[in-house]
């Protein structure tokens, strides 16, 4: 009889490819329900730009994190921000990246500051596609999804993509949770920019 030896890494491998393919098939975009605490299946939205009055604005949380290029990027008071939350395994993410290359290039001069944040994803994979993206910004490695977790309440736990854009103030001002649209994108980035 022959025992078969299970070592540390290829449970950790065996984990690391179920966590896979349960994410691929959440973010193909089937989920009719709001994740519940403690759910990790990841949301799809429609990619629509939500607003938020003035008046109803949240402080975005101080964050700031190594990039996947090995330096630290955080957000500059006093700018708009757009920040994107990202895999280089989502699908959505991939459709939107070229929207968001595009739009971080043509507000650049109007001082928008765009960052990305990858999150649960492997740090090889997602170096890898931001150098073939070449996006323009940089990204915060969050492999543990703790900068996004930061912004619970805004932005579900398990939606993936979702963009931000964080006003002159520091606040929340629009959010999509989805793949955002180019027109969609640019009109909310230049009302926020234009308050």
């Amino acid at each position: 009889m022959s025992v078969k030896r299970v070592t540390v890494k290829s449970l950790t491998a065996l984990a690391a490819a179920v966590a896979a393919v349960a994410a691929l098939s959440g973010c193909a975009g089937v989920q009719a329900a709001q994740p519940r605490s403690g759910d990790t299946r990841f949301v799809a939205g429609d990619g629509r730009v939500e607003f938020f009055a003035a008046a109803q604005r949240h402080k975005a949380p101080h964050i700031e994190g190594k990039t996947l290029d090995g330096g630290t990027a955080s957000l500059t008071p006093g700018k708009v921000h757009v920040l994107n939350f990202w895999a280089s395994w989502c699908a959505p993410c991939r459709a939107e990246a070229p929207v968001l290359k595009d739009i971080a290039a043509i507000t650049k001069s109007k001082g928008v500051e765009f960052l990305g944040v990858n999150f649960k994803d492997l740090q090889a994979s997602a170096q890898a596609y931001d150098r073939s993206v070449e996006p323009g910004y940089p990204s915060i490695y969050d492999q543990s999804g703790k900068v996004l977790l930061q912004f619970q309440g805004t932005v579900p736990p398990a939606a993936i993509p979702s963009t931000l854009i964080i006003d002159a103030q520091g606040r929340i001002a629009a959010r999509a949770l989805g793949a955002v649209k180019y027109d969609d994108l640019l009109s909310a980035v230049t009302k926020v920019t234009d308050e």
